[in-house]
């Protein structure tokens, strides 16, 4: 039988010193004098490198697209194959379903089912769910060093003793006095001959927790941009935001100042040495870093914000050198200093290990029952058993446009 393995880890584990690891010290078997192929995104993003500086377009997508001009799922579709053209003797996938709809990964799984029946693969997860079904053998890191073990002995860590605190009151209590946040009716953008979202009727109210979810390509980002007033479309469209109707005067910074928002790839802007404490107290100004003085009930504030994250003893600690996960709590509390009417989460637990979804999770799960601030997670996959939304709207894809649903959660 072929031996395919899969290596269980946290994000606090050197994983491009592991790869380095299993390629070349026959760190879980004898692949070092095998021809292999690595499926990351690191080779992805040597491919559109190469792209971008030298005009090299060596990995062809279905849609004839260049890799930078195309979606994720159609990038690593496009990856793959080129790997499999290369005829390797085994392959290596690192973070297989980042970023990918259902559909994407089906597809994905079925490719490197039917090339397991002739290679061993390799796979390098931080979600136990991403585990592919044909695994035979799977480990754990322990001290840098594999344990073998088996699926079930995978454990989640519960960290709800990180959140007793209650949440800190709003500085400005008058700044979340609306019933009716986000109002669609009958909204259809087109780009062209292309429609994204046709006859859209939604409603967010204060103190609701909603999921967005679709497919690739449903247009999730596109309602997004409607939101935040990114979007010139929306001047045509019947939208209200904040009780005030689209087009009626009001600039994009009155709606970005009502509106929390954080993405997976927000993380990018967030690069000076910048302390824990300077980095929740700038979500006061909306600014990345801290160029003002605050005032004290800022900065208890603040200070209350850190005890709720179990961070005040490392309050002046340097922002970067905190994990991923505790990264993005970090920037949670960020954006809910000042309370926001509402607080978009897009994609927000990409990336992270289950251990730091978990604790991600149970912060929102907190911010949704402790405050009036609502709650639009957007993504499409479903973080099952950890996040806990009142509605779901679910775009569905469809020959004139997606159409939307809303669904509610008993």
């Amino acid at each position: 039988m072929t031996k395919h393995v899969a290596l269980y880890i946290s994000n606090n584990d050197d994983k491009h010193q592991l790869i380095k690891r299993i390629v070349s010290e026959n760190l879980i078997g004898n692949f070092s004098t095998l021809k292999g192929a690595i499926f990351s995104k690191k080779t992805l993003d040597k491919f559109i490198d190469e792209e971008v500086r030298h005009g090299n377009f060596n990995v062809a997508t279905s849609t004839k697209n260049s890799l930078l001009n195309s979606s994720e799922g159609e990038r690593k579709k496009a990856l793959l194959q080129h790997l499999i053209l290369q005829k390797p003797e085994y392959i290596l996938v690192d973070n297989v379903f980042g970023n990918l709809d259902v559909n994407a990964q089906k597809a994905i799984e079925k490719t490197l089912t039917r090339l397991s029946q002739n290679i061993p693969v390799i796979q390098i997860t931080n979600r136990k769910r991403d585990i592919l079904p044909f695994i035979n053998q799977l480990y754990k890191l322990e001290n840098n060093t594999p344990v073998f073990c088996e699926k079930e002995d995978v454990l989640i860590k519960d960290e709800t003793k990180d959140f007793l605190p209650s949440l800190p009151k709003p500085f400005n209590p008058t700044n979340n006095q609306f019933k009716s946040l986000v109002k669609f009716n009958n909204v259809t953008v087109s780009y062209g001959d292309r429609t994204i979202v046709n006859n859209i009727n939604w409603e967010i109210k204060s103190g609701e927790f909603w999921q967005l979810t679709g497919p690739n390509g449903s247009g999730k980002s596109t309602l997004l941009s409607l939101i935040s007033g990114d979007n010139p479309k929306a001047y045509n469209q019947d939208i209200t935001l904040f009780g005030v109707k689209k087009g009626s005067g009001e600039s994009v910074w009155d709606i970005k100042r009502k509106i929390g928002y954080f993405s997976s790839e927000y993380l990018r802007g967030f690069e000076r040495l910048q302390p824990i404490e300077k980095m929740i107290i700038s979500g006061f100004f909306d600014s990345i870093g801290l160029y003002k003085i605050p005032n004290e009930r800022q900065i208890s504030l603040a200070h209350q914000w850190l005890k709720v994250l179990n961070m005040f003893h490392i309050k002046n600690k340097s922002f970067l050198s905190l994990s991923v996960g505790h990264q993005r709590l970090v920037l949670i509390a960020r954006a809910m200093v000042k309370h926001p009417p509402l607080l978009i989460l897009d994609e927000p637990t990409n990336g992270l290990d289950d251990s730091d979804a978990a604790l991600f999770c149970k912060l929102v799960n907190k911010i949704a029952s402790e405050s009036n601030t609502a709650i639009l997670y957007v993504s499409h996959r479903k973080e099952e058993h950890l996040l806990k939304p009142n509605f779901i709207y679910e775009l569905q894809p469809q020959d004139a446009g997606s159409a939307g649903k809303s669904i509610k959660i008993s």
